[in-house]
């Protein structure tokens, strides 16, 4: 690799940052042997789509360090001709671990040049380690509660359960933490089942993709978004259970989905969208028959719902920009700083409500646990 872009280099003797087009495709056609051969199939649709008959040099470079710009993706994706070697999909003689790096680009990623240049720089290097992390510690506290409360299923029925410091409770809002801590109580063992299914699931491949800075900001967004939510909506309800951050990963992925319907190659799409569906409708179906049926510690009631609907808001926002945008800066993208605003301006409404809004209302809380 070296080697090739010292070679580049020559061709641009006065440093002007660019080289043609015929200088560039005959430096390739000499010396691609050294290359990747999807980075070199990426680079020769590069000079092809190039319509100013010049490269950037420093896009070359990016390249060859696993970073594109903008100009550079768009050179290829504007172009006027297509890949022409056969797809990831049709190669054969792939070990278990590349056939599983295929199977993953193909379930998140909707252009081929995105699942190829994927599939050559993937090197499990950090591991998934945020997804597989918060589902270790989710369970851990569910086990953890299910032998003190000596219950399993509906653990929320159990009089002692809103005794937990981890849940968010509306007189207890002031408890900072409580915003975040209540995803490691789950108001039983179906509650937490499907949460933990959903997020290996989804969370586990997007994670692999777009990596855990990006995918734990989703999470922990659908999560905050969640609680501020039942905050303001839903004032007299705790909450509890980690779907504020599953929702806003999994409608995310959903309408990434729908919106690239064409371009996503993943197999009986249209059967596991309906199935996912299926799943987050009965889990939410759940969530809204547990809220209004009798509690069993009267005045309060049971958990809320809304920090579902709160996830799901951020999933279809924040949450599609950046699985649209895989290795593109986010700070380039208007929809990025546009649906960032109104996320902040959401928080510091619900701060300020929290604030304010309950004594000017007169709201009669329930007692503290």
């Amino acid at each position: 690799m070296d080697k090739c872009m010292k070679r580049l280099a020559k061709f641009d003797p006065d440093n002007t940052g660019y080289i043609s087009t015929e200088k560039f495709r005959s430096l390739l056609q000499r010396h691609g042997s050294e290359l990747d051969p999807h980075k070199l199939e990426v680079l020769l649709a590069l000079a092809d789509s190039n319509s100013e008959g010049r490269i950037c040099y420093q896009d070359f470079v990016n390249l060859m360090s696993n970073k594109r710009s903008n100009s550079f993706r768009q050179a290829i994706l504007q172009g006027n001709r297509r890949l022409c070697s056969k797809a990831l999909l049709e190669e054969t003689g792939l070990s278990l671990s590349q056939r599983l790096i295929r199977h993953v680009a193909y379930e998140t990623l909707p252009r081929e040049i995105d699942r190829k240049w994927y599939y050559d720089s993937y090197t499990c290097c950090p591991p998934p380690w945020f997804m597989i992390t918060i589902t270790i510690v989710e369970v851990a506290f569910f086990l953890y509660n299910g032998v003190v409360l000596d219950r399993f299923v509906l653990q929320v029925s159990h009089p002692l359960y809103l005794k937990n410091a981890l849940l968010y409770h509306p007189q207890l809002r002031a408890q900072a933490w409580r915003y975040l801590t209540y995803i490691f109580m789950h108001a039983g063992i179906e509650h937490l089942g499907l949460n933990v299914v959903l997020q290996l699931l989804v969370g586990v491949p997007l994670e692999m993709v777009h990596g855990a800075a990006r995918i734990s900001f989703v999470y922990v967004a659908g999560v905050v978004a969640g609680s501020l939510a039942v905050s303001v909506a839903d004032m007299r309800a705790p909450v509890v259970g980690s779907s504020g951050g599953v929702y806003a990963l999994v409608s995310a992925h959903l309408a990434n989905i729908v919106m690239n319907w064409s371009g996503m190659k993943c197999q009986f799409k249209l059967l596991r969208m309906a199935v996912a569906l299926i799943c987050m409708s009965f889990e939410f179906g759940r969530a809204v028959w547990l809220r209004f049926h009798p509690s069993a510690y009267p005045p309060c009631p049971h958990p809320s719902f809304m920090a579902h609907l709160g996830g799901v808001m951020v999933g279809i926002t924040l949450g599609v920009i950046i699985l649209r945008n895989y290795e593109q800066r986010l700070q380039d993208q208007t929809l990025w700083w546009i649906f960032l605003s109104i996320y902040v301006i959401f928080v510091l409404f619900a701060i300020f409500w929290n604030i304010f809004a309950y004594s000017l209302l007169d709201l009669k809380l329930p007692p503290p646990p």
